[in-house]
């Protein structure tokens, strides 16, 4: 089975009280108005017992330079290692979603509802805050080439970790250009 790229993102929650982070591929926004994303975890993760137990979780994505830290999370559980010293942590309006310096980009998440899928659960959150800074923005609205996020493309046993490339076009209006045969 292959799987088509997925951008890396790093799910934070405080389990018993500590900062844990686990590197995911599983994430998708989930809704607009309110702004929603999802996160889907195997039930097995350590990170999922602080998501039902303080009803809050961060997404931190971050970027390039970030990539053999965000490994090792998603390599190690945190109920055998303790990762709340991998990075720099700070907290928003919520109080209990542990979010990451580093990262250029971190949502704050408050549990809207979680479904069961099986093996995995998928924790759909609302958006309460968004941090960045200046530098990461370009017309208010985060710049990829600046935040540098990366992917990754997993084919059968072998997987790999890939950085973004030059824009093509314009997405939403190229498509005007197409003559249908």
């Amino acid at each position: 089975m292959a799987f088509y790229p997925m951008p890396v993102v790093l799910v934070g929650a405080n389990v018993k009280e500590k900062p844990n982070f686990l590197a995911i591929g599983w994430f998708v926004n989930a809704g607009y108005k309110p702004p929603k994303v999802a996160v889907v975890l195997n039930k097995a993760h350590y990170t999922n017992q602080g998501i039902k137990e303080n009803g809050t979780f961060s997404v931190c994505i971050p970027s390039d330079d970030m990539i053999v830290a965000a490994d090792y999370c998603g390599l190690f559980s945190g109920a055998k290692v303790d990762k709340s010293k991998v990075f720099e942590v700070f907290y928003g309006k919520l109080k209990t979603a542990p979010m990451i310096t580093e990262c250029p980009v971190n949502l704050e998440c408050k549990l809207d509802k979680m479904v069961d899928n099986g093996q995995h659960e998928m924790f759909i959150g609302d958006i309460i805050s968004t941090y960045t800074e200046e530098k990461y923005l370009t017309d208010g609205t985060p710049d990829l080439q600046k935040t540098k996020p990366f992917i990754l493309a997993a084919h059968g046993s072998s997987a790999g970790y890939y950085t973004l490339g030059e824009p093509k076009c314009e997405a939403f209006s190229i498509g005007k250009n197409f003559k249908n045969k």
